[in-house]
């Protein structure tokens, strides 16, 4: 969310006492950093360096935050070093406590968040790194072939038409209204490529989520942030942003292959989560649209055409 709820100079205050009291950094500055989607996130400067602070106030969320802790460290054992590197707490803990937040604190990277066609190589080669270390008992999901996103979604949809009839939810439900025919045919394909995939669940790796939207370059090195949704799940989780090119299928098959990866891409599987994060994205923006308007988000959402051409690529499938 960006920082979205304004803070004051009393807050910033304890704020930068608690970094000195848990983690022993002597904070100078803090600045607002625009970096991931939910929470706060800060640069923190002191005298002989930088730091990027995250803080997860959002109970739904939090678990996810604190999953991904663990995953980043474990990737970071194993050598991997364009995750982000945790700084941990005075007790040697991945994460310490602010008023209600979950707050980890990271080395600081400059850098800019960029994705292009021209990136998705880099991108590849680098989550091919990650699939080489999927190992049990990383305490992270593992994925489903259900219809459970359109589900849920429906669920907030109705609960919505029950709450107070503010501006941003009268425009929410004109929104979804609009583009019921849209919805209702989205829910249908995901139920029907659910039932054609369930009963092969092979071949399951640890997968990012949305590796292309958190692709930073920075000081002549390319990183990939927030692993906060990390899951077990089959390659087509991370591939599907792309699948419906046909360049890109074959760069992420060439590069399985180059990189020894045992596993070609399946257009069933792709389309398959063409409809679920469709549904997924949706449920996301009514989780924060309680505590912060999305109405406008939601209606861009539905507008514009990157969504729609992977829907237009399922539907072939």
């Amino acid at each position: 969310m960006h920082n979205e709820i304004l803070r004051d100079r009393e807050y910033i205050t304890r704020l930068k006492d608690a970094i000195y009291e848990q983690y022993g950094v002597d904070a100078t500055e803090i600045t607002p950093a625009k970096r991931g989607y939910y929470g706060e996130t800060w640069k923190v400067r002191e005298n002989v360096g930088c730091y990027f602070l995250k803080m997860d106030y959002l109970p739904f969320h939090q678990k996810n935050y604190q999953r991904s802790l663990t995953v980043i460290d474990y990737l970071c054992e194993c050598g991997i070093d364009f995750v982000g590197k945790i700084v941990k707490t005075r007790k040697n803990e991945l994460y310490s406590h602010f008023d209600t937040a979950i707050m980890g604190l990271f080395e600081w990277v400059d850098g800019e968040n960029v994705e292009t066609d021209q990136t998705k190589s880099a991108e590849y080669q680098m989550l091919c790194q990650i699939y080489a270390l999927t190992k049990p008992g990383l305490g992270i999901p593992t994925a489903s072939f259900s219809n459970d996103a359109a589900m849920r979604f429906y669920e907030q949809w109705e609960a919505l038409k029950s709450a107070p009839k503010t501006d941003a939810n009268c425009a929410v439900l004109s929104i979804f209204e609009r583009f019921q025919e849209e919805i209702s045919h989205c829910a249908s394909r995901l139920l029907q490529l659910a039932e054609r995939c369930q009963g092969d669940e092979s071949s399951f790796y640890l997968t990012h989520g949305d590796a292309g939207g958190n692709f930073f370059i920075g000081d002549g090195r390319n990183y990939i942030f927030d692993w906060d949704e990390a899951m077990y799940a089959p390659l087509e989780r991370d591939a599907w942003v792309m699948g419906c090119y046909d360049w890109a299928r074959k760069l992420f098959d060439d590069t399985l292959k180059e990189n020894q990866i045992p596993y070609q891409l399946r257009l069933e599987r792709l389309a398959f989560y063409c409809y679920h994060m469709y549904f997924f994205y949706l449920g996301e923006f009514m989780k924060v649209h309680p505590i912060c308007d999305k109405s406008q988000r939601i209606q861009e959402y539905f507008e514009d055409g990157w969504i729609k051409s992977r829907i237009k690529f399922a539907d072939t499938i």
